[in-house]
């Protein structure tokens, strides 16, 4: 059992569509085990087995809410229902301050943080590792983990529905750091990078 590298933008598993989980062994168990290490040490609220390097349909989770509720487990080959964001709706420079709380990072694209609009709620159907059915209703920022690590189960990076300002910076830090390639990773607690 170990903290695992996060792949970094640009590595194909990170591009495509993962694969469902259909063998629930000491493997599975493992890597369950490693991926909660890993964004443990990160730190971070939720982590893809993509980000592992890992094409399966798993995500783990951790979040406290603003009622010292945490949340935290794993979602073995997810669904997700969102309430689509109004059309028209997007973030502009002159939003009040509370507005910045859209801000997302990825451990995947570590240390960037970039205006991103999301649902304000979700529903999470998954299976757990004794292979339980499960559902989640979520509002908030546990909403806004479980469709960013949905998303990368789909082979989308959140940096890939950024508006255009922000597209262009992150394409230019992607660029600048010399990203967008296979094989690149970080190491929590080694290389210590945020995201």
């Amino acid at each position: 059992m170990a903290v695992r590298a996060i792949v970094i933008s640009g590595d194909p598993v990170l591009h495509s569509p993962a694969a469902p989980v259909v063998e629930f062994d000491d493997e599975l168990r493992l890597l369950v085990h490693d991926m909660f290490e890993t964004m443990d040490a990160a730190p971070g609220v939720g982590l893809a087995a993509t980000q592992v390097g890992v094409g399966l349909r798993i995500f783990t989770y951790n979040f406290q809410d603003d009622d010292d509720v945490t949340w935290r487990g794993v979602a073995i080959n997810p669904e997700l229902w969102i309430t689509p964001v109004p059309a028209g709706v997007t973030q502009t420079d002159d939003e009040d301050e509370e507005d910045l709380d859209d801000e997302e990072g990825c451990l995947s694209f570590p240390g960037e943080r970039f205006p991103l609009r999301r649902a304000e709620s979700a529903i999470l159907r998954a299976i757990d590792l004794d292979q339980k059915p499960f559902e989640i209703r979520a509002d908030g920022w546990l909403a806004r983990i479980f469709q960013h690590e949905f998303d990368h189960l789909d082979g989308t990076l959140y940096v890939d529905r950024l508006e255009h300002i922000y597209l262009k910076m992150a394409r230019k830090v992607s660029r600048k750091r010399s990203w967008g390639q296979p094989g690149l990773s970080w190491l929590p607690g080694i290389d210590n990078l945020e995201g």
